[in-house]
């Protein structure tokens, strides 16, 4: 290796007598050219593969090359617990070079921030939103802070890409390009996506294509070929982690106190991590576990930061435990050397499996391991179709969402928060020509004008009364944050802080004590503070009740429903199947045998006279196709991820003349009010563009074509 593609030698000489490693990872060594040279990067590996020394042993022996000063690193992380994770790591490797790592995020005390700002560490940990928060504070220099930016890397990439916080994320990106005067050396890190070269692509923002950039993934196996697609598109193939070798069984339980039973007596001695898909299901079966006796620990959102810290300490000590979580625990935090994975049902795409696999197997002799316990037929067949999917080969690509409109009215406010007064020629230069913060959002600029969230005054523009009004609460702390949250109160035992529930929880009618369940234990309601929001609570012996309003769920994907329809025709998945799974799929598949075929999309007339289109598509495509036929479907328009409702009165002949011409109309579905209140930024748009940028999310065109080009067969249900 040459002395430019090579690392600092006080890094190598740390490297082989501080960490005891005999040699770098392929990923970790071919990493090094690259970011060396200053190029882009996104660095792929399956968890614990390395990633974060890939990425900071390059930018230190960088720093220490260059000369940097200051705060020329930063090192961004979708959640705090991960930032939390990395600090001591990230620490020690800059102290080898006798440099500075600090935290900065909304848990920091004061006196933490101070320092920060005094001391200016030369790689700084944050996420996005701290992030925007710093730029527009007023007790923050943010050009003399970042005045000496070069880097910039951002951890588990593929969380951000796919949802708003990841334009919010390249929007900040390139204010900050502007701040710090100088092009930003941008590094992503991730597990296995669909689509690493257009991600890459994504990552580099407004400087792709005029800046090298590198997709590196050199662990990752040649032979496994991954479609990139998404509902119904063509497909283009990247290297990436396939079906990796490990053991993964299918299990059907019927239940969650089942499922309590067979974790309970399974794998006993050993480190086990539960992850389920909702918050109320990780209550209900810590408490199951917990009154079997089990060492049980429990993670999710809405505990407070204190309780989730606590659990993931005791369980990252201890041996014979279980920890239930939700996605929390499915990035990179480390919860110590871990055992075994199970998953209640199924997660909901390919990509959130293979990060939860890669948990495991880690220890030298060990095996990458997930055990599925299923409590429905329909759940057995989705995880099913997931894994069968995941034999394939197939991931899904990381798409940005579309029409990101919200986060333009979003960014303006915040540009002018930053900036003070912005030229009303020149504000679309903070962003660096990346569409959408461009030209191509006056109509947004003029609406915030027209509507008191902008102000005006001899060619500027700042904060309006109305921004103030609606935003400015805590110095404008909802600017910084993307997504609108549900109300929830917060919980308290005396002084502690436990979490938050849902609202519903308090007001409901209930006989007798009012008993809530958080933390995997029984609480009674002793007094609600309804003003501030807080209900204060005692410990109870049982009986409490778990519950959160989700927000955003745009229901099972194209591919995954086509899979589940696979499945249900006879496919299996290439994995180990229990007796029971066996058994419950072989039911699910008589049982559903009228509804599925080969061929195409049936259309079902029930005994009862209901017509109903089992199209298989998912729900945005079934939206897409209840927009588009209105003169077919019910008029109460009911449709789920695998069927669409028809008027009871369709016959096969008006069937054909009325969706003869369908494809070269396919429609966008119709946005409700209560979906417009959840798109946060939303009231700062004209509303025929909120409700513009909400039904661009809510359809699947290609999905809905696909099925539209398929035959239908008409066909009878027979009474039984």
């Amino acid at each position: 290796m040459n002395e430019e593609t090579s690392l600092d030698p006080v890094v190598l000489h740390h490297v082989v007598n501080s960490l005891g490693w005999p040699e770098l990872r392929p990923l970790q060594r071919d990493a090094i050219g690259p970011l060396l040279h200053g190029n882009d990067g996104l660095l792929l590996a399956p968890t614990a593969g390395g990633k974060t020394e890939a990425a900071v042993f390059p930018l230190l022996s960088r720093m220490a090359r260059e000369g940097w000063t200051g705060t020329s690193v930063l090192y961004l992380c979708p959640l705090k617990a991960l930032l939390n994770n990395l600090h001591p790591r990230i620490e020690r490797y800059a102290g080898w070079l006798g440099r500075t790592a600090a935290i900065w995020h909304g848990d920091v005390n004061t006196a933490a921030r101070r320092a920060v700002l005094w001391q200016r560490p030369d790689i700084l940990l944050t996420t996005p939103e701290s992030l925007e928060a710093m730029l527009v504070s007023v007790n923050v220099d943010h050009r003399t802070f970042f005045a000496g930016l070069r880097a910039v890397v951002v951890d588990e990439v593929h969380a951000f890409a796919g949802d708003d916080r990841g334009w919010h994320l390249l929007a900040v990106l390139e204010r900050l390009t502007r701040v710090a005067g100088r092009p930003l050396q941008r590094v992503g890190l991730s597990a296995t996506v669909g689509n690493p070269a257009q991600l890459l692509t994504w990552l580099q923002g407004s400087a792709a294509g005029s800046r090298p950039g590198r997709v590196i993934a050199p662990d990752v196996p040649a032979s496994a070929s991954v479609a990139v697609a998404d509902s119904g598109s063509g497909s283009d193939s990247a290297e990436t982690a396939g079906p990796p070798p490990g053991e993964i069984e299918l299990d059907y339980v019927g239940s969650l106190f089942n499922a309590a039973k067979v974790i309970s007596a399974l794998h006993a001695g050993e480190k086990r991590l539960v992850f389920c898909e909702s918050r109320q299901t990780v209550e209900e079966l810590g408490q199951l576990l917990r009154e079997r006796g089990g060492t049980t620990f429990l993670s999710h959102a809405s505990l407070s930061t204190d309780e989730r810290r606590r659990s993931e300490q005791a369980f990252a000590e201890a041996r014979d435990c279980v920890i239930v979580s939700t996605s929390t625990l499915e990035l990179g935090i480390d919860v110590g050397d871990l055992d075994r994975v199970v998953q209640i049902d199924a997660p909901a795409t390919v990509a959130s499996f293979l990060q939860r696999l890669g948990r495991t197997g880690r220890r030298p002799g060990s095996t990458r391991n997930c055990l599925f316990l299923c409590r429905t037929g329909q759940d057995l067949t989705r995880a099913a179709a997931l894994l069968t999917l995941w034999g394939r080969g197939w991931v899904e690509p990381v798409v940005p969402p579309p029409d990101p409109r919200h986060i333009v009215a979003q960014q303006m406010l915040a540009l002018c928060l930053q900036e003070h007064r912005v030229g009303d020629r020149l504000w679309a230069q903070a962003w660096n020509g990346l569409a959408p913060f461009g030209p191509g959002a006056e109509p947004i600029v003029r609406h915030l004008l027209d509507h008191g969230y902008l102000d005006s005054d001899g060619g500027l523009l700042f904060v309006g009364p109305e921004a103030e009004r609606r935003f400015g609460r805590r110095h404008f702390i909802d600017m910084t944050a993307v997504f609108t949250g549900p109300p929830e109160f917060t919980v308290l035992h005396g002084r502690q802080e436990l979490g938050r529930i849902d609202p519903s929880l308090l007001t409901e009618e209930v006989p007798g004590d009012r008993l809530l369940l958080l933390g995997g234990r029984s609480w009674r309601v002793t007094y609600v503070d309804w003003r501030r929001r807080r209900c204060f609570v005692e410990p109870a012996d049982d009986g409490g009740r778990a519950r959160w309003t989700s927000l955003g769920w745009v229901g099972w994907s194209h591919p995954l429903t086509r899979a589940m329809r696979d499945v249900l025709l006879g496919e299996d998945p290439p994995v180990r199947l229990t007796g029971r799974a066996v058994e419950r799929l072989a039911a699910e598949r008589t049982d559903r045998s009228a509804v599925v075929h080969p061929g195409g999309s049936l259309v079902v007339r029930a005994p009862n006279g209901d017509l109903t289109w089992w199209t298989w598509a998912g729900l945005r495509a079934n939206a897409t196709l209840t927009a588009t036929l209105g003169e077919v479907v019910d008029p109460m328009q009911r449709f789920d991820d695998h069927t669409i409702r028809l008027r009871a009165d369709l016959n096969r002949t008006q069937w054909r003349a009325l969706v003869a011409d369908a494809a070269q109309r396919i429609c966008l579905p119709e946005v409700s009010a209560r979906a417009l209140a959840g798109l946060k930024f939303g009231v700062a748009l004209p509303e025929r563009l909120a409700r513009a940028t909400l039904a661009a999310r809510l359809t699947d065109i290609p999905g809905a074509a696909s099925v539209l080009a398929e035959p239908v067969r008409f066909a009878a249900l027979t009474q039984r």
